[in-house]
């Protein structure tokens, strides 16, 4: 179940994100994610992610696609519909390889997009959260899911981290179910 209480800590440079990632994770504190306008190097390792397997799903794709286009151009020509064309085998591989290689690519391409997107909740129709519209332009964000069982006092602990470690902005963000915040633009 998503939570719809966060509390929002808003950096502006990418280094002083950095430092304040390492010192609240050091303190024990769960960071639930990092939002940053461009890509920022060692984020990933100083929140402690894994590496991702979208590598391994875009290999099962391509396996798959190989194998239905091996399959398939198999049985269409020695089962379905042989022709003896100038006494050339049924079963001819070399003549299969562009059609297997294009079926490979594009299992792979389309399967990797769609675990992509189903994995980040990028599917068509999702009303997107927006914890803070300055977020995609030059501000940096460590947000803090906040639940049923977080006590006043771990709010208090991660926001006086929040201070410490130089955010500009400390506030509390709580979304609706199913609509999307329009008075953040105005």
């Amino acid at each position: 179940m998503e939570t719809n209480k966060y509390v929002l800590g808003l950096y502006d440079h990418e280094t002083t994100l950095l430092k304040a990632v390492k010192k609240i994770r050091e303190a024990g504190v769960e960071i639930t994610d990092a939002l940053t306008p461009f890509p920022v190097h060692g984020l990933e390792h100083a929140l402690g992610l894994r590496d991702t397997r979208l590598h391994t799903a875009g290999f099962m794709f391509g396996a798959t696609g190989t194998t239905l286009a091996l399959l398939l151009m198999t049985w269409v020509s020695t089962t379905n519909y042989p022709l003896n064309v100038g006494g050339k085998p049924f079963f001819a591989l070399p003549s299969f390889i562009p059609i297997t290689f294009e079926l490979t690519v594009l299992f792979a391409g389309v399967g990797m997009v769609l675990v992509y997107m189903t994995r980040n909740k990028l599917w068509p129709g999702r009303i997107p959260r927006i914890f803070d519209p300055r977020i995609t332009d030059d501000r940096f964000a460590l947000t803090f899911a906040v639940t049923e069982e977080t006590s006043d006092e771990e709010i208090a602990k991660i926001k006086s981290l929040l201070e410490e470690t130089g955010a500009v902005e400390v506030k509390d963000r709580e979304f609706d179910e199913d609509t999307e915040d329009e008075d953040l633009f105005e």
